[in-house]
């Protein structure tokens, strides 16, 4: 007699891990890691959006007929950019000024913005506050060539700005402008040479009249 068939997936059935078994441990361990490196890419994506964002915001601020700034030329822009809010704020300051209205609206965003200059705030008035290196002309023109190309980040040169640069900068041409240069030498003074040329020629008509 031939022998019966055996169904067609019963050797196929999944074992059951046990809960408390080495794979079971091994199969939660590669789901942490997977669930970190899933939040570290998003947490990347959002930190390089947020860089693309902000270069563009001071690729706009360029003047195309510019061909060179200053530490004076970028902490002017960068006090643009801290306030960059301040249009939003006063729009929900006046929502919420309206006579009547209980509760205040856009709490939550409003906090957040003000935390948002402070903090930028703080690094510019600090070590300094990073942006593109528009002050090196060569490295400007990379700048103005960025189509917004997130990839392309690495290759636009950061640079650190304060205000103490800025106004150490500015001291030091004011100073330099003051200054008087020095003269090369005193006015109406007789080279050594010719003082004692001069002594010689007093002693010798002395010899001949004695």
């Amino acid at each position: 007699m031939p022998k019966a068939l055996r169904g067609k997936g019963a050797g196929d059935k999944k074992k059951v891990v046990h809960p408390y078994s080495r794979r079971a441990a091994y199969i939660a361990r590669e789901v942490i890691k997977q669930d970190k490196r899933g939040k570290l890419k998003i947490d990347k994506s959002l930190r390089l959006n947020a860089t693309g964002e902000r270069l563009l915001w001071f690729q706009n601020q360029l003047e195309p007929s510019k061909a060179e700034y200053t530490k004076q030329d970028a902490c002017e822009i960068i006090e643009r950019y801290l306030h960059r809010f301040d249009s939003e704020l006063e729009q929900i300051e006046l929502v919420n000024g309206i006579k009547g209205r209980q509760g205040r609206m856009h709490g939550s965003r409003e906090s957040v913005i003000k935390q948002t200059v402070e903090r930028e705030r703080a690094l510019y008035e600090g070590n300094g506050f990073e942006i593109p290196d528009i002050i090196n002309s060569k490295h400007l023109k990379t700048f103005r060539e960025w189509t917004g190309d997130l990839k392309k980040l690495p290759n636009i040169k950061m640079r650190k700005v304060s205000p103490r640069a800025a106004e150490g900068t500015a001291e030091g041409m004011a100073e330099g402008s003051e200054k008087d240069p020095e003269p090369e030498g005193p006015s109406g003074a007789v080279p050594e040479d010719d003082v004692s040329s001069e002594d010689s020629e007093a002693e010798s008509l002395e010899e001949e009249d004695a």
